[in-house]
C-alpha cells in the first residue's frame, strides 16, 4: 500500500515481552504506542511540542488498519510521513514493519492540531511542519 505525504521520520523499536495478549501478540494499543512514540521522537527533533511550551500538538483523530499479527520477539521500524497542512493542522501517516523482514504490520493515522495551551484553542501550525508537509 501507498502512504501519502513526505517521509519526515524513522524510528526503530523493540516489542517488549509486556506488549504481549493473553492471546500472544501484541496488544492494539501497542501500535499506537508505537505511532505516538514514533510522532513525539519526530516533533523533538525538530524542537516542537515540548510539554513546557506555551504550544504544541495535540491529537484529534487516530486511526490504526491492522494487517498483520507482531508477535515478540521483534523490532519494528515506524516510519511517519507529513501529508496536508491546513491553518492549525497536519495530517500524518505512519507505517509499522518488521525492521528484518520488511513485513508491514499496520498502518496508521493522525490528525494534528497545534494548540495554544494558555488560551486553550487552536494555533497556527509552525512554519517547520508546515514546510515539511506535501503539497
Amino acid at each position: 500500500m501507498s502512504v501519502p505525504g513526505n517521509l519526515v521520520s524513522t524510528l526503530s523499536m523493540p516489542l517488549r515481552w509486556g506488549d504481549m495478549d493473553a492471546y500472544g501478540h501484541a496488544n492494539n494499543t501497542v501500535y499506537f504506542r508505537f505511532f505516538e512514540e514514533a510522532r513525539i521522537t519526530w516533533l523533538a527533533s525538530l524542537e516542537l511540542g515540548a510539554e513546557n511550551a506555551p504550544d504544541g500538538p495535540i491529537i484529534i483523530k487516530t486511526s490504526a488498519t491492522f494487517l498483520k499479527e507482531l508477535a515478540h520477539p521483534a523490532t519494528v521500524e515506524v516510519r511517519t510521513y507529513a501529508d496536508k497542512a491546513g491553518n492549525t493542522s497536519l495530517d500524518t501517516y505512519h507505517t509499522l514493519t518488521d525492521i528484518e523482514s520488511g513485513e508491514l504490520y499496520a498502518e496508521g493515522y493522525a490528525k494534528i492540531v497545534w494548540f495554544d495551551r494558555i488560551k486553550r484553542t487552536s494555533t497556527p501550525l509552525p512554519d517547520k511542519l508546515r514546510a515539511l508537509a506535501a503539497q
